[in-house]
């Protein structure tokens, strides 16, 4: 089993930053890919950013691409994701995942756990 936290949510005014954090726990977290998805009020869930377990490998969806940032740190078990230039639509429920893969870390329905979720609210 391993246990995900979020944290580092919070409000903040168009073309702003944040960087959210999630912390692991249980398993080995060095051999787990991590990923970042992200749920908006009346939306689905949807992907934001993967790494892979070296940190060699990262991942992007096109709205976030050249603004968000994932990094990962092994001896701390925690993974970052940075945002910069935030917009009123990245104003979503943001929600760690992990799992071995860092193809099925990519898939919803794929993924193997869950962190509890941390709302970032971007005003306008």
């Amino acid at each position: 089993q391993v246990q995900l936290v979020e944290s580092g949510g919070g409000l903040v005014q168009a073309g702003g930053s944040l960087r959210l954090s999630c912390a692991a726990s249980g398993r080995t977290f060095s051999s787990y890919a991590m990923g970042w998805f992200r749920q908006a009020p009346g939306k689905v869930r949807e992907f934001v950013s993967a790494i892979s377990w070296s940190g060699v490998m990262t991942y992007y969806a096109d709205s976030v691409k050249g603004r968000f940032t994932i990094s990962r740190d092994n001896a701390k078990n925690t993974v970052y994701l940075q945002m910069n230039s935030l917009k009123p639509e990245d104003t979503a429920v943001y929600s760690c995942a992990a799992d071995s893969s860092v193809t099925q870390v990519r898939v919803e329905l794929k993924v193997a756990y869950w962190g509890q979720g941390t709302q970032v609210t971007v005003s306008s």
